[in-house]
Formats: structure tokens, sequence, C-alpha cells
């Protein structure tokens, strides 16, 4: 009790597909996966953005005065 057999989620896409059609659930589908690929997109976006900021924000420090490179090493 508490679980589902497969027969179980057999009869629930049955109805699933009498009620809304087969079309229906099919591009219910892909949209659902059109919004993964873009999830999946964004977030390799965002990890090379940060990469990027992280070389340029080393490059900013690896050109610093040696009077701000005290100031780093008191911090």
């Amino acid at each position: 009790m508490g679980s589902f057999s497969p027969m179980h989620w057999m009869i629930v896409a049955a109805v699933m597909l009498v009620l809304f059609g087969g079309g229906r659930v099919s591009g219910l589908m892909g949209d659902l996966a059109k919004g993964i690929k873009t999830f999946k997109k964004t977030m390799a976006d965002d990890v090379e953005e940060s990469a990027t900021a992280r070389l340029t924000h080393e490059e900013r420090l690896a050109t610093a005065s040696p009077a701000s490179e005290r100031e780093r090493t008191m911090a």
C-alpha cells in the first residue's frame, strides 16, 4: 500500500489518453522537452559567464599595483 504497481500507471496513462487525446499529450511532452532544453542551455551560459568573470577578476588581480597587493595580504 502506498506505491503504485506498473499496472496502475498503465491505467492512469490510458485514462489520460482517453481524456486528452494523443495529440494533446504529445504536444505537452514536446513543450516539456523544450523547457528542459532551454533550462540546460541557460545553466550552461551562466557557468560560462561566471568562468569568464572569474578569469577577468584574476587578471585584474595580476595587474594590480603592489600597494593593493599588500592590502590583499593584510586582509
